[in-house]
């Protein structure tokens, strides 16, 4: 393992909650007449215990910012999903306009949050217990590296928060800039560091982002501690992928 590459929410940082409330308020910024747009008066997500169940359990099936918004769109119509199959179909239906609009709006909406009240904000993405430890005790063992659909000013600022920014080189922070798909992360990262894309550890804690870069070598692993359950890890164990655990995470990827 030459580059260990991390995704970043569901991987290094917990922020469900905040990309729930501030999808809500985004939601609420474009349909204001909905019936989701009176919940977003208080988008705390403990005030909304079955929306947030539902936004947390599609997070699986999703990959940008966009997707928060299909997932509420699911919401307002009631509809519920089964299958990677069944949630694709859904998003299919709906205005690509409509999709950017939204990816927009989320976009505004944190920013607007993190420029207003910055602690607040950070507060409400927490890094994942012992992983950040787990990354400083074996950050001599492999480059690190992060592959995400986040902003990249976001990211700066938790690393900074957090204390592990001097552990990702700025050449090695991949954000949604970089591209839709993580196989335009890892094809990035490797012609950066100078490795075939096979010398790569990829971790995300979604199976079709693995699903999709795995065709070029890379050695992909599930993080069963981020947004995903079962069905996930069935899934990711019939592609042969590796599925961690906090407590085993360090042994599977460093042996």
């Amino acid at each position: 393992m030459r580059v260990l590459a991390l995704d970043f929410d569901g991987v290094i940082c917990d922020s469900a909650r905040e990309a729930f409330s501030v999808a809500l308020q985004a939601w609420a910024d474009l349909h204001p007449g909905t019936r989701l747009a009176t919940l977003a008066r208080n988008p705390h997500p403990d005030d909304h215990p079955e929306l947030y169940a539902h936004f947390v359990g599609c997070m699986p099936l999703g990959n940008r910012a966009e997707d928060y918004g299909v997932v509420l769109a699911a919401a307002e119509e009631g509809a519920t999903f089964e299958s990677q199959d069944g949630y694709d179909r859904f998003r299919a239906g709906l205005k690509a306009s409509w999709l950017d609009a939204f990816h927009r709006r989320f976009y505004e909406v944190r920013s607007a949050w993190s420029a207003r009240e910055p602690e607040a904000w950070l507060a409400t993405m927490a890094p994942y217990p012992g992983f950040l430890e787990l990354l400083r005790r074996r950050a001599g063992d492999a480059e690190l590296a992060i592959a995400t659909a986040k902003d990249g000013a976001s990211v700066s600022a938790l690393l900074v928060r957090h204390g592990v920014a001097d552990l990702f080189p700025g050449d090695r922070v991949l954000d949604k800039d970089t591209g839709v798909s993580k196989r335009a992360h890892l094809q990035l990262l490797a012609e950066r560091v100078g490795c075939p894309v096979g010398e790569i550890t990829f971790v995300d804690d979604k199976v079709n982002h693995l699903e999709s870069v795995a065709p070029l070598g890379a050695r992909c692993a599930l993080a069963a501690w981020g947004y995903n359950g079962p069905r996930e890890h069935a899934r990711a164990r019939e592609c042969g992928f590796l599925v961690l655990t906090l407590e085993d995470a360090e042994t599977q990827l460093y042996g």
